[in-house]
C-alpha cells in the first residue's frame, strides 16, 4: 500500500511518518513538503527507511504535484499554515494555502483516483463553543482566518468526497503538543509561547487568572488516530481528537518551571477548551494514551533539541517571542 503525507516534515505531520513506517501494511511513504516550516531534521530517522521518500514540493502548485498521487491508496493531508495571530494581517495567504491548498490536493486525488483522505482539521472551529465538552455536532463558529481556512478546507473535503465519491476522514485536533512542536507556530498556541519564552529566560506571559484550561493532546497519540483513521471500515465522518480532560494553563506552567507574569486576557478566547472523545473512542477503538505530566517531562528532557536548533531557527524563536509579546499587550 502506497500512502502521501502533506506537510510530513512538519510537527504532526513527523510524528506520523515515525507511526506510518513501521506499519507492515505500508509499502511507500511518500512526503510532500515544501519545508519552509517543516524540516528534514524531523525526518532524520524516518528517511533512513528504504520505503520513505521526501518529494520537496508546494502543495499549492497542483501541476507540480498531481504525479506522485497516481498509485497512492491513502492521503493523510496536514500542509497548512498555522499561526493564528499572523492570519489576521495576511488572511489571502491562508486560504491559499490551506482552502486552494487542499483543493489541489483533491483534484490530484481525482486525477489519479486515490479513494481516501484523512484530514487534519482544528477545532478551532468551534469557537467559543456554550457546550462542554464539545461534541462534533456543535456549532461552528470561526474567529480568526486561520480557523476559517481550515473549517471551509475541510467542507471542500466534504463536497469532493460527495461529488468524487472519495472517502475522507476529518480529524479536528485540539492542542496538539509534544516533541518537535514548533516554537514559531500556534499549534497548540499556549505551550508554543511558553516554550519559546523557556528557550529566551524570560517569564511565562499567563492570560488573564491562568485558570482557563486547553484540552492538550500528545503528538504520539495524535499519529496512532491519523492511523486508526486509515484502517476502519468507517468513512465520511468527523471526530474529535483530544483527551477529553483538560488543563489548566496554571498547571502548565508549573510543570515548565519558572517565572510568570499575568497580563490582560484577550477577547474571544475560550476559557475552556474540553473535547467530547466519544466518537472516535467508539467507532475507531482510539484512546489517548500519554499523559500529560508524562508528555510534558519528556519535553523538559529534550529541551536541548530546541537549544541546539541552527542560527537560523533562534532567529524565527526570537522574532516569534518578541510578535507574542506584543499582541498579549
Amino acid at each position: 500500500m502506497k500512502v502521501i503525507v502533506t506537510g510530513g516534515a512538519g510537527f504532526i505531520g513527523s510524528h506520523l511518518v515515525d507511526t506510518l513506517k513501521s506499519n507492515q501494511r505500508i509499502k511507500k511513504i511518500i512526503i510532500l513538503d515544501h519545508l519552509n516550516d517543516g524540516s528534514k531534521r524531523n525526518l532524520k530517522e524516518s528517511l533512513k527507511n528504504k520505503k520513505v521518500k521526501l518529494i520537496r514540493e508546494n502543495i499549492c502548485n497542483l501541476n507540480k504535484i498531481k504525479k506522485y498521487f497516481k498509485g497512492v491508496r491513502v492521503v493523510y493531508h496536514l500542509a497548512a499554515i498555522a499561526d493564528i495571530v499572523p492570519s489576521i494581517n495576511n488572511p489571502l495567504e491562508y486560504i491559499n494555502n490551506n482552502f486552494n491548498g487542499t483543493i489541489n490536493v483533491l483534484e490530484a486525488m481525482k486525477i489519479h483516483k486515490v479513494k481516501r483522505i484523512i484530514f487534519a482539521a482544528s477545532a478551532s472551529c468551534y469557537g467559543m463553543p456554550k457546550k462542554i465538552p464539545t461534541k462534533e455536532i456543535e456549532k461552528i463558529e470561526t474567529h480568526y482566518p486561520y480557523s476559517f481556512s481550515k473549517y471551509i478546507a475541510e467542507q471542500a473535503v466534504i463536497h469532493w468526497s460527495k461529488v468524487y465519491k472519495l472517502e475522507y476522514i476529518s480529524l479536528r485536533l485540539f492542542n496538539v503538543y509534544g516533541l518537535r512542536s514548533r516554537t514559531t507556530g500556534a499549534y497548540g498556541a499556549v505551550m508554543g509561547v511558553f516554550l519559546k519564552q523557556k528557550l529566551a529566560n524570560k517569564p511565562f506571559t499567563i492570560v488573564g487568572n491562568g485558570k482557563q484550561t486547553r484540552d492538550f493532546i500528545n503528538v504520539k497519540d495524535v499519529a496512532k488516530a491519523f492511523e486508526k483513521a486509515s484502517f476502519t471500515n468507517k468513512k465520511n465522518k468527523i471526530y474529535n481528537v483530544g483527551t477529553g480532560k483538560p488543563k489548566s494553563v496554571n498547571y502548565l506552567a508549573k510543570l515548565l518551571g519558572g517565572k510568570s507574569i499575568k497580563v490582560p486576557k484577550r477577547p474571544g478566547e475560550p476559557d475552556i477548551s474540553q473535547a467530547n472523545i466519544s466518537k472516535i473512542k467508539k467507532e475507531l477503538k482510539w484512546y489517548p494514551r500519554i499523559s500529560f505530566k508524562n508528555g510534558v517531562n519528556e519535553l523538559l528532557k529534550n529541551i536541548n533539541f530546541w537549544k541546539n536548533a541552527p542560527l537560523w531557527d533562534k532567529t524565527k524563536i526570537k522574532k516569534a517571542t518578541s510578535v507574542w509579546f506584543k499582541y498579549l499587550n
